[in-house]
């Protein structure tokens, strides 16, 4: 009787989709991530949910991109964005809406989170985000831990409005193994949930966490030193790996020995991986930064950050973004320096930012994150819109996930994912009206028995029935 209580209830959660859905089957978005090697044989089944066309009109939008538009209008049909602007007229059969009093943004982009392989509740069983047996794992993949029923999703879509979000290992690991991108929609499979298209990334740590799961079992790396040594070593056999491979495909012969793990450092050799890096320190990233120039690869984004405001042109004239929190700090000896101005810094100088969660927590609450850092910036003197801060949350992100030109912000052409606010999204008081992803409307406030929810939280006693 459970088991069928939460089938049952799996594909009631996604009733708000069925209920606006045109006939049809749900549309194909992509069979497989285009940036990675055909090697890959885990690819995307990604299914976006149907919806209908739609026009929310007399609210206020923050595009994404810095524009604000008061009295706004936003148009989406067949799950891409169709107009924004102030007098849209609505199709023949659209839903129409009035967002009087309300505020209209892009879907929250998370690009630090760790839903699915640290899942609620917090048990040793489902704890699967570090493979801390080797400092080096490039082997292990996020998505083959990633649990699809955490809680955690549907608590970020509806508290938090975040509809894609980057789902990374742990930070044991100097190499810590691929990233998984996800649109946040409820699936049975990981594979169903991942973005079409996104590149993978690869996480690496550098600091304390590695040397301190590593050195107190009298093993390297023990010291940062030790860290960058390892990290070298690796790099070196990577780009021998690379150039082995590279002649084999130009000139045949015999293919030389696979390797797993140096497949990912392969691909992000030839750019079709990502580099989001852990680290604190301003001399730290400095250091990987040369490291990287010395082997031939690109830091994407430092993560954390929280001396990114120390060093915040060179991470700018490097092309490198800076991942941070809005207040999180003290915890240990590399966070002692952060400060509240560190986003606003970091925007004044040109340095692509943004805020990201690392927490099952602040991925509710992204939103209130940023209003924090922009209430510190302003303090400081430093005037920054709330509008541009928006980047923050959607393009800057989508930008260094590398899907910044489907998601990430209102523009026509890109994927309908979209939040309405019940007032301003920088209000303590605010609270997701409605979010849609690809068009499709999976959460709706008026509607509060029928949200996305995962079929182990339902198939709990006491629970309760959705109807």
């Amino acid at each position: 009787m459970k088991r069928t209580k939460a089938l049952t209830i799996g594909a009631v959660a996604l009733c708000l989709v069925g209920c606006a859905a045109q006939s049809g089957e749900p549309r194909t978005t992509s069979s497989r991530p285009a940036a990675s090697y055909s090697r890959d044989p885990f690819p995307s089944t990604y299914r976006a949910y149907p919806g209908v066309p739609t026009l929310v009109r007399n609210v206020t939008v923050f595009d994404g991109e810095g524009g604000r538009i008061d009295g706004g209008a936003v148009l989406f049909a067949d799950g891409k964005i169709v107009a924004i602007g102030q007098s849209l007229d609505a199709p023949a059969g659209a839903t129409v809406i009035d967002g009087t009093g309300k505020w209209i943004t892009p879907g929250i982009v998370d690009i630090h989170s760790h839903l699915g392989v640290y899942p609620s509740p917090g048990v040793k069983a489902a704890s699967d985000g570090n493979e801390a047996t080797d400092p080096v794992t490039p082997d292990v993949w996020a998505e083959h831990s990633v649990w699809p029923q955490d809680p955690g999703f549907g608590r970020a879509l509806v508290n938090g409005g975040v509809t894609t979000l980057q789902i990374l290992p742990g930070s044991a690991n100097l190499f810590g193994g691929r990233s998984v991108v996800l649109k946040n929609v409820y699936a049975n499979t990981v594979q169903a949930m991942k973005f079409p298209g996104a590149p993978y990334g690869l996480k690496m740590a550098c600091g304390e966490n590695p040397k301190s799961a590593y050195g107190g079992n009298n093993r390297k790396p023990s010291t940062r030193m030790g860290n960058i040594a390892i990290d070298r070593a690796t790099w070196a056999k990577a780009v021998e790996y690379k150039r082995q491979w590279d002649k084999y495909e130009k000139e045949g012969g015999d293919a030389p020995d696979r390797d797993i793990a140096m497949d990912t450092l392969r691909d992000v050799l030839d750019g079709k991986i990502l580099v989001q890096n852990h680290c604190y320190r301003a001399d730290e990233m400095a250091n990987v930064i040369d490291m990287a120039k010395e082997f031939g690869y690109k830091v994407t984004a430092f993560h954390h950050a929280v001396e990114g405001y120390k060093i915040a042109g060179l991470l700018r004239d490097n092309g490198v973004c800076a991942a941070v929190w809005a207040d999180w700090y003290g915890f240990k000896m590399e966070s002692y320096d952060a400060i509240g101005e560190n986003l606003a810094l970091l925007q004044r100088a040109g340095t692509c930012a943004m805020i990201h969660s690392d927490s099952a927590d602040g991925i509710q609450h992204l939103n209130q994150e940023v209003a924090k850092a922009l209430s510190s910036g302003r303090h400081a003197g430093i005037e920054i819109a709330d509008e541009t801060a928006w980047e923050w949350l959607s393009y800057n992100p989508a930008k260094a996930m590398g899907i910044a030109d489907r998601t990430g912000s209102l523009k026509p052409g890109k994927m309908a994912d979209v939040v309405l606010w019940n007032g301003n999204p920088f209000s303590v008081y605010t609270r997701v009206d409605k979010v849609w992803i690809d068009g499709a409307l999976l959460f709706d406030s008026a509607v509060p028995n029928k949200r996305p929810i995962s079929d182990f939280e339902l198939a709990q006693p006491g629970s309760g029935d959705v109807k």
